[in-house]
C-alpha cells in the first residue's frame, strides 16, 4: 500500500486521519508542522500527501507551490484539507497544484474514498489513455467511447462524466466532486443538471447504463455485477 504523509497541526484530527487510513491498509506518518514535514520528505517521497491549509509555521498553499516546483515532488498527489468553504479558496488550492480538497468537517469514509480515488488516478496516469470497464471502452486520445464494440456518441460533458466514473470505478464519486471536476463548480443548483446528464448517459449506453449506480444522498459510481 502507498505511503501517506499527513500534515495537520490539530492533534485530534491528525490522529483520526492516521487511524482511519492505517485501518484502510496504508502506511501513514503524521507531522504537526511544515518544518518537520520538509525534513522527512527529503528522506523519502510519499505516494500521497494530506495537507492542512492552515499550519502554524507555513500556509498550505505555499507548501503546495514549493512541492510543485521541486522535480522530486511535483507529481505527488496532494489533497488539501481546509475549514474554508468559499469557492475562491478551493480554486486557489487547485490553481497552486493541489489535486483534490476536503472541507472540514468530513467523514472518515469520504476521506478514504478520496484517497483511494486519487492514488488510483495517479498510478500510471500518463498511460491511462485507454480505459475499459466491462463492455465499455474509452480511447481518450481520440475521445471516443465504444459500448459492446459500437461507437457511442456523447456530448463533451457526458464524456467527461463517464471518464471520471471510469477512472474511479468501484469508488463512489460524490456529487460535489463530480460538479467540481466536470462543471467546475460545487453550486447545488447544478445538481439537476448532473442528474439529467446521468440519465442521458445511461440511455446512450444502452444495457451498459446499469453499470452506473446511484448512491443515494452521496453520488454515483461505476460498478459491475460481480462487485455488487
Amino acid at each position: 500500500m502507498a505511503l501517506i504523509y499527513i500534515v495537520e497541526d490539530d492533534e485530534n484530527i491528525r490522529e483520526i486521519e492516521m487511524f482511519a487510513l492505517k485501518n484502510a491498509g496504508y502506511d501513514v506518518q503524521g507531522f504537526e508542522t511544515a518544518g518537520t514535514f520538509y525534513k522527512k520528505i527529503k528522506e523519502k517521497v510519499p505516494g500521497l500527501i494530506l495537507l492542512d491549509i492552515m499550519l502554524p509555521d507555513e500556509d498550505g498553499l505555499a507548501i503546495v507551490k514549493k512541492l510543485r516546483l521541486n522535480s522530486e515532488t511535483r507529481k505527488v498527489p496532494i489533497i488539501l484539507v481546509t475549514a474554508k468553504t468559499t469557492e475562491l479558496d478551493k480554486v486557489k488550492g487547485l490553481d497552486q497544484g493541489a489535486d483534490d480538497y476536503l472541507t472540514k468537517p468530513f467523514g472518515v469514509m469520504e476521506l478514504i474514498s478520496r484517497v483511494k480515488a486519487l492514488i488510483r488516478r495517479s498510478k500510471g496516469m500518463d498511460d491511462e489513455k485507454l480505459l475499459r470497464f466491462g463492455p465499455v471502452f474509452m480511447d481518450d486520445e481520440k475521445r471516443q467511447v465504444f459500448v459492446n464494440d459500437k461507437l457511442c456518441e456523447l456530448t463533451f460533458k457526458e464524456y467527461e462524466l463517464l471518464k471520471l466514473l471510469m477512472l474511479n470505478a468501484g469508488i463512489v464519486s460524490t456529487r460535489e466532486m463530480i460538479l467540481d471536476r466536470v462543471w467546475g463548480t460545487d453550486f447545488e443548483g447544478e445538481s439537476r443538471t448532473l442528474d439529467m446528464h446521468i440519465k442521458t448517459l445511461r440511455q446512450k449506453m444502452g444495457s451498459a447504463g446499469t453499470l452506473i449506480r446511484t448512491v443515494r444522498n452521496v453520488g454515483y459510481m461505476l460498478i459491475g455485477e460481480e462487485q455488487s
